[in-house]
């Protein structure tokens, strides 16, 4: 969860942004026209844990004379956004109410072999979710206030007038944390059919499963598909803290308390022998 502050000068967004509820789902396309697969499809994480780097590589069969593009997208596990926004107010800026925006892909990357407006037009990059002015984010049809996190009259957004400025910054906000990136030349061909991709995963990359979408465009159409799915998960200690602070909240909760309240009481003893 992240919690950020809009400049007040964002200006109003002319017309309202594209709706879209799901992730853009594969055209019929023939399965053998592409080959993909990761050097690693399972990441573990541990406290030593700096990030890491997968290597998406693949084949492109029955070439024809045209040439090929592909594009490389990955998407992380969705998360919620809580955002405050500076408002002014007889003279004195003051934090708006909080505003969660859902449905955001808590990790994203496209990587391409070309800029993408050269590889296909506006319609497909829109409809298949290609770069990050076209990410599919689910959101609530209307705004509802709600009491998220202890905290009451929290926002969760709607497609209002400002709903491109909320959007503008979570990407705004996941592209300085490292999550979220646009590599226009980042699909490389070894040679005429071989390509790669190097995926970087920050250290702060969300745990859960991640999508690796690959598209094979000729002339501006997509002509292959092909997906993988690769997983960042805890292993030992922090593994066992992750699952106990999700899977049984209250307990968690109160042995960090009652461990909290033993540690206070140990320091006070100490200190007054001291």
């Amino acid at each position: 969860m992240v919690a950020a502050s809009l400049p007040p000068d964002i200006k109003q967004a002319e017309t309202p942004a594209p709706y879209v509820e799901n992730l853009p789902v594969a055209p019929t396309i023939a399965p053998d026209s592409l080959s993909t697969d990761l050097t690693q499809s399972r990441i573990e994480v541990s406290s030593s844990f700096q990030g890491a780097k997968v290597i998406l590589y693949g084949a492109v069969f029955q070439p024809k004379d045209q040439p090929s593009d592909v594009v490389v997208v990955i998407r992380g596990p969705k998360a919620s956004m809580r955002l405050i926004r500076k408002t002014q107010h007889a003279g004195v800026w003051l934090n708006s109410r909080p505003v969660v925006f859902e449905g955001a892909p808590g990790y994203y990357m496209a990587a391409s072999s070309q800029p993408l407006d050269r590889i296909t037009d506006f319609s497909h990059r829109r409809l298949l979710g290609l770069g990050l002015d076209y990410i599919a984010m689910d959101t609530s049809r209307e705004n509802k206030v709600v009491t998220r996190y202890g905290v009451k009259d929290v926002v969760v957004n709607g497609l209002e007038a400002d709903y491109l400025d909320w959007r503008r910054a979570v990407i705004r906000l996941k592209s300085k944390a490292g999550l979220y990136a646009d590599n226009p030349l980042g699909v490389r061909f070894v040679d005429q059919n071989l390509f790669r991709a190097e995926v970087t995963l920050p250290s702060e990359a969300p745990i859960g499963d991640y999508t690796a979408e690959v598209w094979l465009f000729r002339n501006g159409q997509p002509v292959g598909y092909s997906e993988k799915t690769m997983t960042v998960e805890k292993v030992g200690f922090e593994r066992f803290i992750f699952n106990s602070a999700h899977r049984h909240a209250w307990l968690y909760g109160l042995a960090c308390v009652a461990m909290s309240m033993g540690m206070g009481a140990l320091a006070s003893r100490l200190f007054r022998r001291g």
